[in-house]
Order: structure tokens, then C-alpha cells, then sequence
């Protein structure tokens, strides 16, 4: 039986941008235009259809037009640069890509190799209503998330996957007919994705910022019109520090902070101006949200499971872990990803039977909520943006004056964590470290380019030759007789 379309057409108000504002009727139409133009263009079942394209209108009707095709979303990261964006396209096998920026159109042809790429058409709404076809275990999204081996992993979501997840958190932080959900982390992550399909199935608008600038985030929570909005600890920082001592709108109800782990300071400031947190734990291959903290909760209360969602921590051996003990996060429910795309090796190593590995480090209470204490072992989150240490090393490999590479985390008031990198040069005379970013940004986002370069002697590794990253740390507040011999490059 084929599934409900994500949207129905009404005369509700279902989003807002810049100067624009449609109902869902309009964006309904103008989906079924698109979806139209998709199938003309060859677009079919099953097909992976990748979106280079600023948050917006184009984006949220591409989403649902892709509903009503059964195809698959593959949304591109703007900031990635042409061999990133070349090697999720190309594991992707992506049928069609579209761009929507003119200055950016040339660097997303380079990268697929003869791929067709179009623009995305601005059609007018259409009268013909389409309709998906598929079950809700259509595959729907195809979102890549570096791995620690520095290969990115495809998780694939289902309808099911994200409608669990839509009915989980609303379930849990509850709905209302005035909800209004301010937009402003990028569309290309879950965190961004699931405000489009929340509010596409409770009912309620989004209103789409393109990027995040706390000036124009403050403004639009002052309106008095916005009841919800997602952040990252970096975003809530920088919003205080422009508010000063001024409260939180009375208007809003509910900020879902997640993307990396917030100080007990941030959270009591913030609690101290009343901006609502609900602290979050999630990942994309859970499709978003895990476990969350209600609004009004004590800042340092652990984290309740969402609704129809299982939590378990395992020790190293696999055994289940009493309460209060520190392991593994495992996840189970019907929001868990269905697998890697195209990587059964993988999929099998974090989905044991129903249950998903997380890599993850926390503990359950006595109720079964959640604390998390850190994220996964080498895992950098840097902005609520994640950066594998071993993709930096890789690129830096390249490097013809450098033998080996070593990459570890900081920590950093604004962003959370930076990455800082370890070099042993070929050469007597190391790269310096303008030019060593230099290298790295013609290869890498910018929130991946290290911080910091030291070169040094030889790596700390095992007996096996395993880097061990835990001891790569910089000269301050350090064991110096446990690390190795380094000197920064400046």
C-alpha cells in the first residue's frame, strides 16, 4: 500500500524565508511541478538525486518532490570541497545532481565526472497532484558521516526511520497548532532535515535562515512568532554574548540544543535567562534525536529516552553494563537506519541485530535516562560540525614532506573543540604552518584545516603500530615524560 505524501496540500502557513512565505498548498504544487521535471529528466524509484543547494525554498520543495519520485535525497555539504564532494558522489552513484548557486555550479561539475548537473528550475506551482508509490520502507535520505578509518559512511534512512523519528519528538516535547520551528543549521545535516519533516507533518511552518548569524536569529525569536528553534552550543554561545542580560522571548518554548556536548556554564547562564534547553543526544544513523531533556529540567539532569526508543550500554565484552557504569551506547527502534549505503561491512559491525553500536561513551541512571560522556573515541566536534582525526591525517600523508601524521582535539571557548595536528617531516627543515593549511584548505573544509601544527620525532603508537591519539596533547598542563619530543611550527 502506498504511503501518505509527507505534505498536504492546505492553506496552513508551511514556510518562511527571507521575503517569502508559502502555505502548504503552494509548496505542495510547486513539489508536484518539480516531481514532474524530476521524472522527465529520468528520474525513477530508488534513484539518489544530490542537492548542492542553499537552505531555502528550492531545498524544501526538492525534499518533497523527491517524496512524490520515491527517490533519494543525497544533500551535499556547501563547505566540502571537490574531492570530498567527488568521493560521496561517486560512492553515491547519484543520478542527477542539482545546484543553485552559479558560483559554486563550476567547482560541483568538476567533481562528478561527467555526472549530469542542473540547475534547479523555479516551475510554478502545479494543479496535477502527485502521489508517492512506495511503503514507508522506501529509502528516502543518503546522508554521508566521515568514518574513523577517513572513508565516509552513506547512512540511509526510510520513510519509517524518519517518521519515527518525527512521532518520537513530538511525542516527547509535545505539538501545538501555532508551533513555528526557526531553521538555522544546515540543511545538509539531520539536525536541519528533521525540522522540514516535522513541521511538513505536524502541520506547523519552518522558517529557513540560510546560515546562522546571531543578530538575525535574535530578531526573528523578538517577533514573538517563533515557538521553537535548533541549536548547537557554539550558536547558543553567540547568542547570549549579543543578548547580554536580556531574557529569552516569552514566545518560545522549546530550544533543542544538541550537535556536541554544552558546559554545565553555558546551561546555567542560559537557564538563568530562561531560554527553554532541551539538551539532546542523537546521530544520523538514528535519525536525529535519542534522548532529550525537557525544558524546565535541571541543567544537569541526565537524558530521557524518546518514546519507543531503547537505550543499552554494553562493556567492552558486549555485557550489559549495570546502572551508573560507563560503556557503549547502544540505540534501538523503528528510527534506527536501515544501513550503509553500498558498505556491508560496516552495517553489520553497528547493527547487531536490532540494536545500533554508537561508539558512544555513557551511562544509564537508575529510570534508564541517559548521560553521555564523550563522543565517539576519536571523533572532533568542532561547531556542531564532526571531524574524523584520520581524514586530516590522510590528506596531510599526502604531503611530499611528511612521513606520518597524527591528529587530536583541543578544546576551544568558542567552538567547542578545534583540531590540532602532529607532523613528522622528511626533511630537515619541516613545512611551515601556512603553508600546511594551505595544502589542507585546497582539500578540506575549512572547520577540518588543524589549528595548530607540531612537528615532531616519531608518533606515539602501540606495539602494533596503532597510532595512539590520546597522546597527542600540546605541551601545556601535560605529562611531558608522555609525549613525545615536539617542537609547534610557527
Amino acid at each position: 500500500m502506498a504511503r501518505a505524501p509527507w505534505l498536504e496540500p492546505s492553506n496552513r502557513p508551511a514556510l518562511g524565508w527571507q521575503d517569502e512565505a508559502w502555505t502548504a498548498r503552494e509548496l505542495a504544487g510547486r513539489a508536484d511541478a518539480l516531481a514532474g521535471w524530476l521524472r522527465n529528466a529520468g528520474v525513477r524509484r530508488g534513484d539518489v538525486v544530490a542537492a548542492h543547494l542553499p537552505g531555502g525554498g528550492g531545498f524544501a520543495t526538492l525534499l518533497h518532490a523527491l517524496d512524490r519520485c520515491d527517490a533519494i535525497l543525497l544533500p551535499l555539504n556547501r563547505r566540502h570541497k571537490e574531492a570530498e564532494l567527488r568521493a560521496s558522489l561517486e560512492h553515491a552513484g547519484a543520478k542527477l545532481v542539482l545546484h543553485g548557486d552559479d558560483e559554486l555550479a563550476e567547482r560541483v561539475r568538476r567533481a562528478t565526472r561527467g555526472r549530469p548537473v542542473r540547475p534547479l528550475p523555479d516551475l510554478p506551482a502545479s494543479a496535477e497532484v502527485l502521489r508517492p508509490e512506495g511503503d514507508t520502507s522506501t529509502p528516502a535520505l543518503l546522508l554521508y558521516t566521515s568514518g574513523t578509518t577517513g572513508q565516509a559512511k552513506g547512512a540511509l534512512l526510510c520513510h519509517a526511520n524518519l517518521r519515527a523519528s518525527v512521532d518520537a519528538s513530538a511525542g516527547h516535547l509535545g505539538t501545538a497548532p501555532d508551533d513555528r520551528w526557526l531553521a538555522c543549521l544546515p540543511l545538509h545535516h539531520i539536525g536541519g532535515l528533521s525540522i522540514l519533516l516535522r513541521c511538513a507533518a505536524q502541520g506547523c511552518e519552518a522558517v529557513l535562515h540560510s546560515e546562522f548569524d546571531a543578530e538575525a536569529v535574535s530578531e526573528a525569536l523578538d517577533t514573538g512568532r517563533i515557538t521553537h528553534v535548533s541549536l548547537v552550543p557554539t550558536m547558543l554561545t553567540r547568542l547570549l554574548a549579543l543578548r547580554g542580560i536580556r531574557h529569552a522571548p516569552e514566545t518560545l518554548r522549546v530550544v533543542l540544543l544538541g550537535g556536541s556536548g554544552a558546559s554545565s556554564m553555558l546551561l546555567e547562564r542560559a537557564a538563568q535567562l530562561g531560554w527553554p534547553i532541551a539538551a539532546t543526544y542523537g546521530l544520523t544513523e538514528a535519525a536525529s534525536q535519542v534522548a532529550t531533556r525537557l525544558p524546565g529540567s535541571a541543567p544537569d539532569a541526565a537524558l530521557p529516552a524518546l518514546p519507543g526508543v531503547a537505550l543499552r550500554i554494553v562493556d567492552a565484552d558486549g555485557e550489559e553494563a549495570a546502572p551508573g557504569v560507563v560503556g557503549e551506547i547502544l540505540v534501538r527502534g523503528a528510527n534506527v537506519m536501515q544501513g550503509y549505503w553500498n558498505a556491508p561491512q560496516a552495517s553489520a559491525a553497528a547493527l547487531d541485530g536490532d540494536w545500533l553500536h554508537t561508539g558512544d561513551l555513557g551511562a544509564l541512571d537508575e529510570r534508564g535516562d541517559l548521560r553521555v560522556f564523550d563522543r565517539r573515541a576519536d571523533l572532533i566536534v568542532s561547531g556542531g560540525e564532526n571531524v574524523y582525526p584520520a581524514e586530516i591525517e590522510s590528506v596531510l600523508s599526502e604531503h611530499p614532506d611528511i612521513a606520518a601524521a597524527g591528529v587530536s582535539a583541543v578544546r576551544d571557548a568558542e567552538f567547542g573543540q578545534r583540531p590540532v595536528a602532529w607532523i613528522v617531516a622528511t626533511t630537515p627543515e619541516p613545512p611551515s604552518a601556512e603553508a600546511l593549511r594551505a595544502f589542507c584548505r585546497e582539500r578540506l573544509a575549512g572547520f577540518k584545516v588543524p589549528l595548530r601544527f607540531h612537528s615532531v620525532d616519531e608518533l606515539p603508537c602501540t606495539a602494533a603500530g596503532k597510532l595512539q591519539r590520546h597522546r597527542l596533547q600540546e605541551p601545556a598542563g601535560t605529562n611531558r615524560e608522555a609525549r613525545p619530543p615536539h617542537s609547534p611550527i610557527t
